[in-house]
């Protein structure tokens, strides 16, 4: 007690001698301290910019992209009229006397398969959504949706050589006059690639969909197949929309089935039973050397590039329309 007295009168007396040593330290803990916060200002300062730059390279690549098909597609419309390549009815690029550039043989084949792709994944894929969300238990759903979602880590040359060696070989049983190369065998595969795209999204559309609808369905009465398809699909329609229109253009976009399974041969008809070329498939065969550098075939592919990518940009902005507009918040 007196100790302590003493200590605290010799502080209270003494206080400058005693009093200069603690400010001596905390002038030394205070440039630490400083110090300290300076560096962390500077970090924090930092990341933003190095976040920024890093997120600047997709815009950047995007940008790059758009710039090169932009450029080489006016190159190519300084010797084609933009009317006989929108509106045209013959692809027939590789002519010794006359070159014909109309687009619509490939769109039409492009179309074709991606119309027969849809007619298999959207109503599969739903379906598989429906369940997995409202029949599977968790251990079937952990066990079902990743080997179904495998399909899709499956490399497209090997749907492409499915389709051909083995798909196309079984349709000609029930279609003798279905040629080895057409629109059937590609479409049919593409629809298998996209399927796991509709149901994985899909289903994870429906999970998000509060149980509490689902109970007060049931409780009025409702059949589990009811609530499923007049409660939960609706109420998920934006999420099941958007995957189906993402699966779409993917399917727009896919190359190596249709360059393998398709053929090479542009048609502006609606027969899927005979060879077709789509956009992706034309790019591909001018690719690996069918055409000069600085050739009117060869700036085709650029066109031909930058109609592909007004069709995806396309859809895109669509799936994000209907997902803003139908999109339910709970």
């Amino acid at each position: 007690m007196g100790s302590s007295c003493y200590s605290f009168l010799a502080f209270g007396k003494g206080g400058f001698t005693v009093g200069q040593k603690a400010e001596k330290l905390s002038v030394q803990e205070l440039i630490q301290k400083s110090s300290g916060k300076k560096q962390k200002k500077l970090i924090e300062k930092m990341i933003p910019i190095i976040l920024l730059l890093i997120a600047s390279v997709s815009v950047l690549t995007t940008f790059g992209i758009v710039g090169t098909l932009i450029v080489e597609t006016v190159i190519f419309f300084n010797d084609v009229k933009i009317t006989d390549f929108l509106f045209g009815t013959e692809w027939y690029p590789f002519g010794n006397t006359e070159q014909l550039f109309g687009i619509l043989p490939l769109v039409a084949g492009t179309l074709k398969v991606t119309g027969i792709a849809v007619v298999v994944a959207v109503p599969f894929g739903i379906a598989s959504a429906i369940f997995l969300s409202e029949y599977a238990t968790d251990k079937t759903r952990r066990i079902i949706k990743p080997i179904l979602e495998v399909l899709a880590g499956v490399p497209t040359i090997v749907y492409g050589f499915f389709a051909l060696t083995f798909v196309t070989p079984l349709l000609q049983q029930f279609i003798p006059g279905l040629k080895i190369f057409n629109a059937l065998s590609p479409g049919i595969v593409v629809g298998v690639m996209i399927l796991p795209m509709i149901a994985s999204l899909s289903e994870d559309a429906m999970s998000s969909v509060p149980n509490s609808i689902r109970e007060g369905a049931l409780a009025m009465g409702s059949t589990k197949l009811e609530v499923a398809l007049r409660v939960v699909l609706p109420a998920a329609l934006s999420g099941i929309m958007a995957s189906v229109v993402l699966a779409v253009s993917r399917a727009i976009g896919e190359t190596m089935i249709v360059s393998l399974a398709g053929g090479s041969t542009p048609k502006f008809d609606l027969d899927v039973t005979e060879s077709i070329q789509t956009m992706t498939a034309y790019i591909v065969q001018v690719s690996s050397g069918d055409a000069g550098y600085g050739t009117t075939i060869y700036y085709s592919i650029y066109a031909v590039g930058f109609t592909l990518f007004l069709f995806t940009l396309l859809m895109n902005y669509l799936a994000h329309v209907i997902s803003k507009k139908y999109r339910e918040e709970y």
